[in-house]
Formats: C-alpha cells, structure tokens, sequence
C-alpha cells in the first residue's frame, strides 16, 4: 500500500512538473528554462514530500513512545502490587509462624509445669507415705512401697542402672556451647527411666544420695577428660546435695578424689538448690570451701529470690546463678518509666547482671523455651542461656558411658557404710 501511494505521488509530482515547465514554455520561455523548471518543480515536491513524510514519522514515533511510558508505568503498578501482596503474604506467614511457635512453647511450658506440679505431688505424697510408715512401725520396719521403692533404687545402683543426661548451656549472643548440665537418671529392672521425684525421698532418707552423688561426680570427671581430648575447651555443671556435703564419713573420700582431679577445677561446677545453700549449716559451708579450696565453684539453681546476700554467694565461691527464664520476665516491671526487678526496685533490671559480675557471679537463664524469651533476656545483659530452645538434655551413649563407669567400691563403699549403720 505505502508503495502504491509512493508511485502516484511520484506521478503527481512529475505531472506538476511539466505543467509548470509547458506554462513556461507556452509564454516565450526557451527549451533550456523550461527544463530547470520541470527539474527544479520535481525537486521542490520531493523535498516537500520529505519533510511532510519526516514530520508524519515524528509524530508516529511520538505516539509509540507514549503507548510505550503507559505500558511502563502500567507494569510498575503491576509489579508494585504483586511485591506488596508477597510482602503481605511474607508477613502473614512469619506472623502465623510466630503465633505457632508461641503457642507450643505456651503447650511445652504448661506441660513442664503440669509434669512438675505431678512429681511435686508424687514426691508429697512419697515423703507423706514414708513418713505416715515411720510412724507406724518401729526400728527397721517399712512400709511395702517404701521398702519396695528402697530396694529398686539399691539395685539400680548395685547394677548401674544409672544414666547419664547432659544439656547444652550456651553463650548468649552467639549460642555457642560452653557448658553442659549434668542429670542423673535411674532405671527400675524392667529398664524403665524413674524421675527424681519417685526416689528422691527415698534416697535422701536412706542415706543413699551419696553414693549417686558419687557416680554423677566420677562420670562428670571422665566426660571433661574425654571432652579436653577432643580440645572441647567446656565444662560440666554436676549436682551435690547438701546431704553429701554434710556426711563426714562419705566427705573424705569425696575430697580425696578431687584432689586427684583438680586440675579440673575450671571444668566442673558444684551446683546445688538456692534453698539448700540457704539451709547448709557449719559443715557443709566447711566442706564447700574445703572443695573452694582446691579451685572448684559452685552453682546456685532453682532460684525463687533475686534479692540475694551477693557477698554470701562471693565468700562460698558460688560463680553461677540460674534464674528460670520466665520467673525472671514475671519480675519485669516499670516504674517512673524504667524497667526495674520487681524484688530490686531500685536497680534497673539492664544492671542485674552487671550487679553480679562485681561480685564474681554470671547469670545463668534456664528453662528458655522461645525465641521471645531470647530477645528480652538480651535486653537484661545476661551472657548465658539454658533450655530446649538450645537443646533438650541427652542421653549419653551407652559406649561412652561405659568408659565413664567406675570402680564397683566408688558406690558400694558409701551403700556399705550405710548398711552397717542399719
């Protein structure tokens, strides 16, 4: 088509062009004029031609590029809503993300707190029972379940029927490992794990927490020796009760195997309850620093009372405190627009920890179960952390507890001894 239209202009011009050359003629004009008319007509309509074509283009051109902005701008919009509705989207599944995992540490919480508030229980009503027998009967006599309960946790040990559970604690910000709890859990005949709240009672009354303490004590030495082979540079946090810090016939021995091991001083942590360190009396405060003495600390958990003698717990050479992660949220208050301790209100609660270290003292947050509990627990200063949040307390293998067993008369000497006592 455009060539089509090309051609009878291109006649149209020419048609012009002698027309214009025969007027010139016509009137007297020579041969040779006519002919620079006829040429210079011709040139004049294509030149005109030319620009008109250019200025039509121009315009086209105009016209593709503002079609072109408007698509443009059109795909912006597009894109800018496609990139809010991801965001949208983003955000919704972080949120439902968030609100589910805050349920279930809210779930793994309160089932923590129904299982501690049943082994609570179970150990009320194991100390009622033992006591309510006791009562009842004389000399040596006891009542069929204590009894029964006594002999499961004699064989347990006579057997080493005794499992070692190790817990990370780590280093907050950076949760790396620098510490592991140590548990101690029994197993009855048929290889069913006990809790603590089943024997405890029994144990305690039996005399017979030494010589778990000692077990746990002699399997925590191997562990750190294993771990330094490693060039694991951590320590273990091992329990002692203040029953075995009290017994003079066990304590010697206690002592004497420390003494062989103190060059692990740095590694094991002595740790017991803040109620206990609060009861201990003139020789358990001389035995702990006896312990002190040879360059081992100690650890105060289940603590229930900020408000503590900081010089007590310096002079005792206690270096850890474990505070549970939501009792220490649940003392979070403000007052005249600072964030203070509920049982310190005249310390801003981001000084506690700072509080501490100048007595020598590093807080430890246990039981931490979310990612929420972390981010305030930043804001206090505090350096370490503990929990299933970093890891859940572990079994250790039975080859690895193996090597880690001891001597058969580390644990009958102080079963023995309490024997002849009966």
């Amino acid at each position: 088509m455009r060539r089509l239209m090309l051609a009878l202009l291109t006649g149209a011009y020419l048609c012009l062009a002698l027309i214009v050359s025969l007027f010139l003629w016509r009137t007297g004009a020579t041969p040779t004029v006519g002919v620079s008319a006829f040429i210079g007509t011709l040139g004049l309509c294509f030149a005109f031609h030319g620009l008109i074509a250019q200025a039509l283009m121009g315009a086209a051109l105009r016209v593709d590029i503002d079609t072109i902005r408007e698509a443009h701008a059109i795909l912006l919009d597009q894109i800018e809503k496609v990139d809010a509705r991801v965001t949208d989207l983003v955000d919704t599944v972080a949120a439902d993300a968030q609100r589910r995992s805050e349920e279930l540490s809210t779930e793994v919480h309160q089932l923590e707190d129904l299982i501690q508030q049943m082994n609570d229980r179970l150990e009320h009503q194991l100390t009622h029972q033992v006591a309510a027998a006791s009562a009842r009967t004389s000399g040596r006599e006891r009542a069929p379940h204590a009894s029964h309960m006594l002999q499961v946790v004699q064989d347990a040990l006579a057997e080493n029927r005794v499992d070692l559970y190790l817990q990370p604690i780590v280093s907050l910000p950076q949760r790396r490992t620098v510490f592991y709890e140590s548990f101690s859990r029994l197993r009855d005949e048929t290889g069913r794990v006990m809790m603590p709240a089943e024997y405890l009672a029994v144990a305690e009354g039996e005399g017979l927490m030494t010589a778990i303490d000692n077990l746990l004590l002699f399997r925590c030495v191997q562990i750190v020796r294993r771990l330094a082979k490693q060039d694991r540079k951590v320590g273990i946090f091992c329990n002692i009760s203040l029953a075995s810090l009290g017994d003079e016939s066990f304590f010697p021995q206690f002592l004497e195997f420390m003494q062989g091991n103190k060059d692990l001083a740095g590694a094991v942590i002595f740790e017991l309850g803040q109620a206990a360190f609060d009861r201990r009396g003139p020789v358990e405060a001389r035995h702990m620093a006896r312990l002190a003495s040879l360059g081992f600390s100690f650890s105060l958990d289940k603590v229930n009372d900020l408000d503590v003698d900081f010089q007590d717990l310096a002079r005792a050479d206690v270096k850890f405190l474990k505070v549970g992660a939501q009792m220490m949220l649940d003392q979070l208050e403000e007052q005249d627009g600072k964030l203070v301790i509920a049982s310190l209100p005249d310390l801003n609660a981001s000084d506690f920890a700072a509080l501490t270290r100048r007595y020598g003292v590093e807080v430890i947050v246990e039981k931490v179960e979310a990612e929420k509990q972390v981010a305030e627990i930043l804001d206090l200063d505090i350096g370490y952390g503990q929990g299933h949040l970093f890891g859940e307390p572990r079994a250790i293998r039975d080859a690895v507890l193996a090597e880690a067993d001891p001597p058969a008369d580390f644990i009958r000497a102080p079963m023995r001894r309490r024997a002849v006592g009966w």
